[in-house]
């Protein structure tokens, strides 16, 4: 096992995980114990990465913005990063659209597996928890994601790990540090350029526990899927969107083979790890630290641009997310309501799920509340939205693994193009936990 690669051990833990979890699915008393002796190993992984998530953004984008010299390229920079998340995420919304009205995965389905599902999980708690969150987004008002951006209280805001207002006030500290004389700002930047090397050095340790963590999070996640005829039934659609996803993911592959003149096959192994997790962890933002350190030590990256566009994308990239609310709602309208499926409604989800997926959060099954949202924007019966959440809810957690899959994957192309376009991308020096061990003994 130690002179595999990190993605190969991963990639073992997660088949192990897999295989374990059906044989406990199996045996008597086998989910309780997955439960309490094996799924707190992943939580304490997931809460590891959170924990080094906020002081990995606020370091490398203040180190990272100072080191600039220049506001214009903070705006130069911004614009770019901006104008490509949103490109890419109306390619993976057009992408979506285009698959589900082919396929048309919902448009066979008997009356009596709708029945079957309907009254499983139409009032089930997850539905229910769905439609209270969109709810109150929906409540919020129509600028509030503009507010939510301005933090009151930035130690609340590193507490309850709010990404934007994190994001504005780092922007906010390196460009003051800017515009103070270099040898005040000199002990500040010193500082966050030593907090950042420490941070990335507890992802390179963190890691070390990556291939045991996904195998007790991977187990877990089989536990929970309790009836197989229902997931049988939703085989087409679940198969529509992972074909999406994978189409988007040839897609950032063109873009880095074209754009960045780099090997699709080489970028995809850099990259494995930090997708692996995602995989997992089904969060982008639990998964940032990993991301970070990949695309900055792995495809070389440089640390003002990795800093800026992967916080910004693992809050506002949302592809994959964008990409299965335009099949869902597409797919629960065949199903429930044929006569609302009209080109101009199509084209309203285009521009809601674009807005949605910006307003996203990174975490495990966002992407539903937000469909919520894109269902109401085309006139969708409020009495038949707790029947369409039902209808996809059973393979919400799979489908949430593999698009954030596809979010993180999307985040680390995007870094790669802006930095190409600054003369920012150079030669990757990988470092290990153990480089300075020696040292130390």
């Amino acid at each position: 096992m130690k002179k595999l690669a990190l993605h190969w051990k991963i990639l073992i833990g997660m088949v192990l995980g897999i295989v374990f979890g059906f044989i406990m699915n199996s045996v008597d008393g086998g989910r309780g114990f997955v439960t309490d002796w094996i799924k707190p190993f992943g939580t304490i992984f997931i809460n590891l990465l959170k924990l080094i998530a906020v002081p990995l953004i606020l370091a490398s984008l203040i180190k990272g913005i100072s080191d600039l010299k220049d506001i214009s390229k903070i705006k130069k920079m911004g614009l770019r990063t901006v104008s490509i998340y949103v490109m890419t995420t109306v390619v993976a919304i057009i992408i979506g659209l285009g698959i589900v009205n082919v396929v048309k995965p919902g448009a066979g389905m008997s009356k009596e597996t709708i029945e079957k599902i309907k009254m499983k999980y139409e009032k089930s708690d997850g539905v229910k928890d769905k439609m209270d969150k969109a709810k109150n987004t929906k409540d919020a008002g129509p600028l509030q994601a503009l507010v939510d951006i301005f933090p009151s209280n930035i130690f609340n805001a590193f507490g309850e790990a709010k990404m934007l207002q994190i994001i504005f006030f780092a922007l906010f500290v390196g460009i003051s540090l800017l515009l103070i004389p270099e040898k005040k700002a000199a002990p500040l930047m010193n500082f966050f350029d030593s907090l950042n090397e420490v941070v990335m050095k507890m992802v390179d340790l963190i890691m070390l526990f990556a291939p045991y963590a996904v195998f007790a999070l991977l187990a877990n996640v089989i536990i929970a899927f309790d009836d197989t005829e229902i997931l049988l039934k939703l085989l087409v659609y679940a198969l529509c969107v992972v074909g999406g996803l994978i189409l988007m993911i040839c897609f950032y592959l063109m873009l880095v083979s074209v754009y960045t003149k780099k090997s699709p096959i080489w970028f995809l192994k850099q990259i494995s790890p930090a997708q692996l997790l995602a995989f997992s962890t089904s969060s982008s933002a639990a998964t940032l630290p990993v991301t970070m350190e990949r695309v900055e030590e792995h495809i070389g990256v440089d640390k003002e641009v990795s800093g800026f566009v992967l916080p910004v994308g693992a809050t506002i990239n949302m592809d994959g997310t964008s990409l299965y609310q335009a099949i869902a709602a597409v797919f629960i309208m065949q199903v429930i309501w044929p006569e609302g499926l009209t080109f101009s409604n199509q084209l309203v989800i285009i521009l809601t799920a674009l807005l949605a997926s910006i307003g996203s959060a990174a975490v495990p099954s966002a992407g539903m509340v937000m469909l919520v949202i894109v269902l109401e924007s085309i006139g969708f019966p409020s009495e038949l939205l707790p029947i369409g959440l039902a209808l996809i809810f059973a393979v919400d957690r799979p489908l949430d693994m593999c698009r954030t899959t596809v979010n993180v994957t999307g985040d680390a192309t995007v870094s790669m193009i802006v930095a190409k376009s600054l003369d920012k991308l150079h030669e990757p020096k990988p470092k290990n936990w153990d480089d300075n061990y020696d040292k130390v003994k």
